[in-house]
């Protein structure tokens, strides 16, 4: 059976934007978010609200599930012998026959857990125990359930996945296989293992389910960022009308020290016309007492000359 290598999508998704949704999941984590709000305004910009709120309401990987992704998008051919091991093991389990696909599963789950350290280092993720355990285990699940309806699918995870119990698994057989392999005539059947179109209508339910809390997830994201711009719009608001009343408190001074600085070069006018008043009335004095003196000191020139005249008249 084959593998589907993207994730289904809704109805009215095109392709197009299946192509942009997978580029969110190949960039490092701590790009995801700011690039889905992208997409998701590019989308609301161009029109496709619907989409856009799908998109918005993408959550956040988790590492484990992060790397998991990463491994499916950059190490294709060693995630699919993982699943072709899983797909081999889950066939071969009813005849009894699984050494040889046991080793292949485990060989390949080696693998990849090299794979999966290696791209959380180069991330710069701390690859820790309880880490690489979750990524073990989501890698188990993805090969259990490898290529049967409704198994999850790799590449767009975005949370950890548990493998199903043997029970579980098989319920994924066909009923005469798990039959052959219990040598029971009948065997519970779970839900993998229901008619056709009871699935159909099954995976009708769940898609329309699924669609339904996407909804709701995006609505719950537009009112927190209407809630986070009303905030902020508030918070601005209460900024700019602190400033306004700072710089109309600064204008006030600006205005009292102008009042105060035309009073003073009023008082300076007047003083300087004064100094200049004196300064004439000073000048005029200095050219009179001039004037007197000069007079003073022809008036002494004649009376020495009258005397020297008047001395020599006697001799």
């Amino acid at each position: 059976m084959a593998r589907s290598s993207t994730p289904p999508l809704p109805a009215w998704a095109p392709r197009a934007r299946s192509s942009r949704i997978e580029e969110l999941f190949k960039l490092p984590l701590g790009e995801f978010t700011a690039a889905r709000n992208a997409l998701a305004a590019q989308l609301k910009k161009e029109g496709r609200a619907a989409e856009a709120n799908e998109v918005k309401a993408l959550a956040k990987p988790s590492a484990s599930a992060w790397v998991v992704n990463q491994l499916y998008w950059l190490h294709r051919e060693a995630f699919d012998r993982l699943i072709e091991a899983g797909e081999q093991l889950r066939r071969k389990r009813a005849a009894q026959l699984t050494g040889d696909a046991v080793s292949a599963r485990r060989e390949a789950l080696a693998d990849l857990t090299r794979l999966a350290a290696d791209l959380l280092r180069d991330g710069e993720h701390n690859a820790t125990r309880d880490l690489m355990r979750r990524v073990t285990s989501t890698l188990e699940a993805l090969s259990s359930y490898a290529s049967l309806p409704g198994a999850p699918v790799a590449g767009r995870l975005t949370d950890d996945l548990q493998p199903p119990g043997f029970e579980a698994m098989a319920g994924f057989l066909p009923a005469s296989e798990t039959r052959a392999a219990r040598g029971a005539p009948t065997q519970m059947r779970l839900p993998h293992a229901e008619p056709a179109a009871k699935q159909v209508g099954a995976a009708a339910a769940r898609r329309d389910e699924a669609q339904r809390k996407s909804l709701i997830a995006a609505a719950k994201a537009s009112v927190r960022d209407a809630e986070r711009d009303l905030n902020a719009a508030r918070k601005h608001a209460e900024r700019t009308a602190a400033k306004v009343e700072t710089s109309a408190e600064r204008a006030r001074e600006l205005e009292g020290e102008r009042a105060k600085i035309e009073k003073q070069l009023a008082r300076v006018s007047l003083d300087a016309k004064a100094a200049q008043a004196d300064a004439s009335e000073a000048a005029a004095n200095a050219n009179r007492a001039k004037q007197a003196a000069e007079t003073a000191e022809r008036a002494v020139e004649l009376a020495r000359q009258r005397l020297q005249q008047l001395a020599g008249d006697e001799s």
